[in-house]
């Protein structure tokens, strides 16, 4: 039971960081509006990425001190080890859908805000999926 409430704990912080992430993204992509869709969707993403992560960060430590601090360093090291290789692999396939999702969307004529909310549920949802699956394979959590 343990191992699925640090997996909760993840997917929690995933929604939320998605749900920041996501708004604050549609709303810089619209003020590129008069950029090329290349450059459009290329700095949105950085934009997106720094966002994410910032409070990712702050997130999974608050969620993870106390329990860290219990924990050997050697179970440390190799849990956040399959960590950064699970969050690997997502960003990959996050990456893969989205930057050509968003980019289509951006050159079909839809306006920068909504095809960024649309490209970045669909590439999230995969994420989140691909995550989740990662962890549990390599029985992380």
């Amino acid at each position: 039971m343990k191992s699925n409430q640090q997996l909760f704990r993840i997917n929690r912080s995933f929604l939320i960081c998605f749900i920041i992430s996501a708004s604050l993204s549609a709303a810089f992509a619209q003020i590129l509006v008069d950029f090329d869709s290349f450059l459009t969707t290329t700095f949105t993403i950085i934009f997106g990425y720094v966002v994410y992560f910032g409070i990712f960060s702050g997130l999974f430590y608050w969620d993870n001190k106390e329990r860290y601090k219990s924990m050997r360093k050697e179970l440390i090291r190799r849990e956040l080890i399959a960590l950064v290789s699970s969050f690997g692999v997502g960003e990959i396939v996050y990456l893969g859908i989205r930057w050509p999702t968003f980019y289509y969307f951006l050159e079909i004529g839809i306006e920068p805000f909504l095809a960024s909310l649309i490209s970045e549920v669909i590439a999230t949802a995969c994420y989140m999926a691909s995550v989740t699956l990662f962890l549990r394979k390599t029985k992380t959590y």
